[in-house]
């Protein structure tokens, strides 16, 4: 199915998506300059803008997929303008994910696009549109960790260096953990097209609460730690020192 299905008027890029756009924008590039008074207030508008951009970029991804897996719905419920108000459910899909990475500085998405099922034929396409989302997050943690993985940091003002850091290590742990097989998560989207019906049953209760069941075990330091061990490593891979997004972290925190 392609998107001669769609309006143009269902494609077209929203003025809400274009404002947070450029709100990033003009604090990168005060991070970059150093304009601001308080460094930290232009590194937390510009994580946080950039980070809500990743978050509308994953579910178009989601809807986009799904679009062309068949479910021609998709356009008339908005989600492909990359409008976040279009979501289905807007405090998962931003305002919780914002207060995760305010609180803990986990990347953490939540599931916000409605697609009709029903409409799409074939388990692997059930299986992709589920991946499309994280696949996104992968695809953003490697053009911020591009200059590191490039070594084209020279004449990057530290303070970016930094905010890129982080905002890598968010990406990065929002693949990994939606990756995860829970039920709620993409994770659990990409096998469950794979599953016996009596198995989606059963498990089909607990995905309301999939999303603040890991949030509360990463509470916990034993996993924490485990987990950021991970995150470190890919961070690691990818030419990010744990030292340069600890940095970050400390600059998005401005208040503390």
């Amino acid at each position: 199915m392609t998107t001669a299905t769609t309006r143009h008027s269902d494609r077209r890029i929203s003025p809400v998506f274009i404002g947070i756009v450029a709100v990033t924008a003009v604090t990168g590039w005060a991070t970059w300059t150093g304009f601001a008074e308080e460094p930290g207030i232009a590194v937390f508008l510009f994580v946080t803008g950039a980070w809500i951009v990743s978050l509308c970029l994953h579910e178009y991804a989601h809807a986009r997929t799904a679009l062309h897996s068949g479910d021609i719905s998709i356009g008339a419920k908005g989600y492909l303008t990359l409008n976040p108000l279009k979501y289905t459910h807007a405090l998962l899909s931003i305002v919780l994910p914002v207060i995760f990475v305010i609180m803990g500085g986990i990347g953490l998405p939540g599931g916000a696009v409605f697609i009709e099922r029903d409409r799409i034929r074939g388990r692997w396409r059930h299986s992709l549109i589920s991946a499309a989302g994280p696949l996104t997050n992968v695809l953003f943690a490697v053009a911020c960790t591009a200059p590191f993985w490039l070594n084209a940091l020279d004449g990057v003002p530290l303070q970016f260096r930094f905010a890129l850091a982080f905002l890598a290590l968010l990406q990065v742990s929002a693949a990994i953990l939606n990756f995860l097989p829970v039920p709620g998560l993409d994770g659990y989207g990409v096998i469950e097209p794979w599953l016996s019906y009596n198995v989606k049953r059963q498990v089909e209760p607990f995905a309301p609460f999939g999303l603040l069941f890991v949030f509360a075990l990463l509470w916990l330091p034993q996993v924490n730690s485990v987990f950021f061990d991970v995150v470190d490593a890919v961070l690691r891979g990818l030419g990010v020192s744990d030292v340069e997004a600890s940095y970050g972290w400390s600059l998005y925190r401005f208040w503390t």
